[in-house]
């Protein structure tokens, strides 16, 4: 039995049973985000139109991670550097007091070929004497200084004890009486030790 049949006939379908009329596919709308008769729905389908926190923080870690790289980087050339300088220093370290040290040679050079032939020996006691005394003062111009250690008080910081003598009076009980090997300061630094006898 068709509608009309039913219609005709008195018998009328509940309205809770009525099939809904069909709407076109063209109608319906094709996003449920864009439907504009629903609050808040329209905005989804939105082109943002500021990056997101994430893209922000990706972009900052993205910055920070090449600037530590660039630092690491010129910190490593740095490090290759200045181990190049230093290999270069300790190399030549010893070159300028050699230079000044070479006068001192070739000084000692015309002393021993004097030597050979050389009968007064006073004028060649003065010779050697003169060229001791020319390396001592090159010597001293680089900074070297002797410590002075005779009749000092004995002090463990400068001095070596090597043997203890008995002191020939009080005022010397504590000192040092003689010295086997001398020492020395550069640049007012400790560089050898002086070996002292010392009285007791």
């Amino acid at each position: 039995m068709d509608e009309k049949e039913r219609q005709t006939n008195g018998f009328q379908q509940p309205e809770s049973q009525q099939i809904p009329p069909t709407v076109p596919e063209e109608t319906q709308p094709n996003e449920l985000n864009i439907d504009e008769n629903v609050g808040g729905t329209t905005h989804l389908s939105d082109e943002m139109e500021e990056p997101s926190v994430v893209a922000k923080l990706e972009a900052e870690l993205a910055e920070y991670k090449d600037k530590y790289l660039r630092l690491a980087a010129e910190f490593d050339n740095y490090k290759k550097r200045t181990a190049k300088e230093r290999l270069e220093w300790m190399q030549t370290a010893g070159k300028e007091v050699i230079v000044s040290l070479l006068d001192v040679l070739d000084d000692f050079d015309r002393a021993i070929q004097q030597m050979e032939t050389a009968k007064d020996i006073e004028s060649l006691k003065s010779g050697v004497m003169l060229i001791y005394n020319k390396f001592k003062s090159i010597l001293q111009a680089k900074g070297l200084k002797e410590m002075e250690t005779l009749h000092a008080h004995f002090n463990p910081e400068l001095h070596e004890a090597i043997s203890e003598v008995p002191a020939p009076n009080e005022q010397l009980k504590g000192k040092v009486l003689d010295y086997v090997q001398k020492g020395y300061l550069l640049n007012d630094k400790i560089i050898r030790h002086a070996k002292v006898v010392v009285g007791k």
